[in-house]
C-alpha cells in the first residue's frame, strides 16, 4: 500500500504515553466488582490519612504540592496521567512511522466517506481514532489490549492499541499494512453504520432479545462493517495506492479472524450459536462484495442472506 506522503488525520488522539487514574470527572477508573466495596479505601483508612493530612498541614508542609510533584496527583483532575515526556508508551517516538500510517488510512477513510454522503445529500461527520496501550477508559468500558480495536458509538471513537496488528501477524498469520488498513477500515465501518441510524437501531433491538438471536444479529452488523470496509477498499483502489498482493493481505485477515476459524484455533472446536463476527467465508465475501462494487445498496446483510 503506498501510503507515505498522503494527508494524515488530524482526530488521532494520542495517549500511549498516559497512564489511567482514578480521579477527576468524565468517566475515571472502574475498579473490578464495581460500587462500594468493590476495592477502594476503607473508611477508617480515610480517617487516618485525613488525620495525617491536619497534622502536617499544621506543621506547614504543603501537603497538595508535594503530592503534585510527585505524580500522585494532578491540577486538573482530568482523569488520566499525561505523561511528560516526548514518548507514546513502548518507548515509541509521539510521531512514530505506524501512528503515520493510522492517521494517513484515516484520513482516507474521511475522504471516501465525505464524498459518498455527500452523494447522498448527508454530511459524514469524522469519528476520532483513540492510540492506546495497554488500556484506557472509553465511554464503552475500560479499552484494553485483550478486547482488540472497537467502535464505540457513545463517544463515536474508535480505540486501538497498536499491538494487535503484532498480534494478527505472530498469531493469526494476518501481516501486511493493508490487512492492518482493513482493520482500522473495518472499525470506520461500524461509525458510518451510526451516522446511518444502522448501529442504535440494534443496540436498542437487542434489549428484548435472546442471546442466540442478539448473535445472529450482531454477525449482520459485523458483516456489514467488513463490506463497509469494501468500499473504502474500493475507492482506495481507484485512486491509485494498492500495491501487488494488498487485496489478498485483507482478504486473508478477514479469512483468519473469522468465528470458526478463531475458535478451532483456540479451542479445537466451534460453536455456531456463538458467533458474533460472522465465518471466515462470510467475512471474506463481504468484503470482496463491498471491494468489487462500491456501493452501499450491496451492502445490505440485514436484508439478504449472508
Amino acid at each position: 500500500m503506498d501510503w507515505k506522503g498522503r494527508r494524515q488525520s488530524d482526530n488521532i488522539e494520542d495517549e500511549r504515553g498516559s497512564s489511567p487514574m482514578s480521579g477527576g470527572g468524565g468517566g475515571g477508573f472502574r475498579f473490578p466488582g464495581g460500587g462500594i466495596g468493590g476495592g477502594g479505601l476503607s473508611f477508617r483508612t480515610i480517617i487516618v490519612l485525613i488525620v495525617i493530612f491536619l497534622i502536617l498541614r499544621a506543621m506547614g508542609v504543603d501537603v497538595i504540592g508535594l503530592l503534585q510533584q510527585s505524580g500522585m496527583l494532578e491540577g486538573g483532575g482530568s482523569g488520566y496521567q499525561q505523561s511528560t515526556s516526548n514518548s507514546s508508551g513502548g518507548g515509541q517516538p509521539a510521531n512514530d512511522e505506524m501512528k503515520q500510517f493510522v492517521a494517513t488510512v484515516l484520513a482516507d477513510t474521511e475522504d471516501t466517506w465525505t464524498g459518498i454522503f455527500k452523494s447522498m445529500g448527508q454530511t459524514y461527520t469524522d469519528p476520532k481514532l483513540v492510540l492506546f496501550s495497554g488500556s484506557f477508559p472509553s465511554a464503552c468500558g475500560q479499552a484494553s489490549a485483550a478486547t482488540g480495536p472497537f467502535y464505540c458509538p457513545s463517544d463515536q471513537k474508535v480505540y486501538l492499541d497498536m499491538a494487535f496488528f503484532q498480534q494478527m501477524k505472530d498469531q493469526f498469520g494476518a501481516s501486511g499494512d493493508f490487512a492492518q488498513a482493513y482493520v482500522i477500515a473495518h472499525e470506520v465501518g461500524h461509525h458510518v453504520q451510526d451516522l446511518l441510524g444502522i448501529l442504535p437501531k440494534f443496540n436498542q433491538a437487542r434489549r428484548n432479545m435472546s442471546e442466540v438471536d442478539a448473535n445472529k444479529m450482531s454477525v449482520r452488523i459485523e458483516l456489514q462493517a467488513d463490506c463497509f470496509a469494501g468500499i473504502w477498499g474500493k475507492f482506495t483502489q481507484q485512486k491509485g495506492i494498492l500495491q501487488t498482493g494488498d487485496l489478498e493481505e485483507a482478504l486473508n485477515a478477514a479469512q483468519q479472524i473469522g468465528d470458526d476459524t478463531l475458535q478451532k484455533r483456540t479451542q479445537g472446536y466451534v460453536v455456531p450459536d456463538s458467533f458474533n463476527h460472522g465465518t471466515s467465508a462470510q467475512r471474506v465475501k463481504w468484503f470482496k462484495q463491498g471491494f468489487d462494487s462500491g456501493k452501499l445498496s450491496d451492502c445490505d446483510t440485514l436484508n439478504n442472506p449472508v
